[in-house]
C-alpha cells in the first residue's frame, strides 16, 4: 500500500526482492504494485539500481517494438504510480543514501530516465551480489569456513528464480537469467567450500538432486562424482560421469570438459589427490589444483540458449 509523506516521521523498515517473487514492504506492510508494467518498471529499475535507465530502455521493455503514439505520456503515468508506492516509506528508511543519490529521493527523474536509489540493505539482489564476491573472495583465499557461512547467507536470500512472477519484456529476461547465474555460480562455490571442509556426505542428498534438475550441468555433476568417490561409493561416481556424457552428447552435440574428464580418469587411477581433506599427506595447495573451482557461467548459459 503507498505511504504518505506524513509516513515520513519515523525511521521505515523497507525491503523489495526480487529473488523470487516480486515484493515490497514498508515497515512489514505490502507495497507491491499489482498492475503488470508498472511491475515491469520497479524491477527494471530495481536491477539497475543505482543508475540511470534511459527512457528509450522502459519503452523496449514495456513494448518492445510496439509503442503506443502516447508512449511518453503513457511511461510518466506508470513512474508516477511507482513514485506513490515508494516515496512514503524509502524516503525515511534509515541509513546514507547511495553516492549521487538526494536523501529523500528514491525515484530520481532525469532529462532522459530514471534512477532508483537504493542501499544493498534494501534490494535482495544487491545484498545477495555482495555477499556473493565476498564469499568467493574468501574462498579464493583459503578462508573456507567463513566462505561458506557467508555463501550460505547469500543463498538463503532467494526464494524461487529471479522474478518469477513478473511477466517479463526483452530486458528483464535477460536481467532475470543473469540473476539465476550468479546463484548457480553462488551455490557451487558453496558446494565447493563444503567439499573442502569435508561435508560430502551432507552434500549427497542434495547434489543428487540438483544433478537430476540440471543434467547438463557440469560443475554439479563433478561435485556429486567427487562427493560418491569420498563416501566409498566409486562406482556410482563412474556411472554419473557415463550418464552425464551421454547426456551431453545427445542434448548438446558436445564431449564433458577437461576438468570432468580429469576428474574420471583421477577416480579410476584412485588418486589420492582426491581423498576427504586430512586422510592424505598431500598439501592443500596440491589437491586444490588436481580438483580445480570450475567457472563455467558462459558455458551453461550458451548450454541453455541450445
Amino acid at each position: 500500500m503507498p505511504l504518505t509523506p506524513n509516513s515520513q516521521e519515523k525511521d521505515a523498515h523497507v525491503q523489495i526482492n526480487l529473488l523470487g517473487p516480486l515484493s515490497v514492504s514498508i515497515d512489514g506492510n505490502d507495497a507491491t504494485p499489482t498492475a503488470p508494467k508498472t511491475r515491469r518498471v520497479l524491477a527494471l529499475l530495481a536491477v539497475h539500481a543505482n543508475r540511470v535507465v534511459p527512457n528509450q530502455l522502459l519503452i523496449e521493455e514495456l513494448w518492445e517494438d510496439q509503442p503506443p503514439p502516447s508512449v511518453t505520456t503513457t511511461l510518466q503515468t506508470y513512474v508516477y504510480q511507482l513514485r506513490k508506492h515508494l516515496q512514503g516509506g524509502f524516503a525515511s528508511s534509515a541509513g546514507p543514501a547511495p553516492s549521487g543519490c538526494a536523501p529523500k529521493e528514491v525515484l530520481r527523474t532525469y532529462a532522459g530516465g530514471y534512477m532508483l536509489c537504493l542501499r544493498p540493505e534494501t534490494l535482495d539482489s544487491l545484498r545477495f551480489e555482495q555477499l556473493a564476491q565476498r564469499g568467493r573472495t574468501e574462498l579464493e583465499r583459503g578462508d573456507v569456513e567463513t566462505a561458506a557461512r557467508t555463501l550460505r547467507e547469500a543463498l538463503g536470500l532467494w526464494h524461487g528464480p529471479a522474478l518469477v512472477d513478473v511477466n517479463p519484456g526483452p530486458l528483464l529476461q535477460v536481467e532475470a537469467l543473469r540473476l539465476d547465474e550468479i546463484g548457480k555460480s553462488a551455490l557451487e562455490l558453496r558446494i565447493e567450500a563444503d567439499l573442502r571442509l569435508g561435508r560430502h556426505h551432507e552434500l549427497l542428498g542434495e547434489l543428487t538432486g540438483l544433478t537430476a534438475r540440471q543434467p547438463t550441468h557440469e560443475g554439479f555433476q563433478s561435485k556429486l562424482m567427487l562427493a560418491l568417490h569420498r563416501a566409498g561409493r566409486r562406482s556410482e561416481a563412474l556411472d554419473v560421469y557415463q550418464r552425464t556424457r551421454e547426456t551431453l552428447v545427445d542434448e548438446l552435440g558436445v564431449d564433458p570438459c577437461g576438468e570432468l574428464q580429469q576428474l574420471h580418469r583421477a577416480i579410476l587411477a584412485g588418486d589420492p589427490a582426491l581423498n576427504p581433506p586430512g586422510t592424505d599427506t598431500l598439501t592443500g595447495a596440491r589437491r586444490h589444483a588436481t580438483v580445480p573451482l570450475p567457472a563455467r557461467e558462459a558455458r551453461w548459459a550458451q548450454a541453455r540458449s541450445a
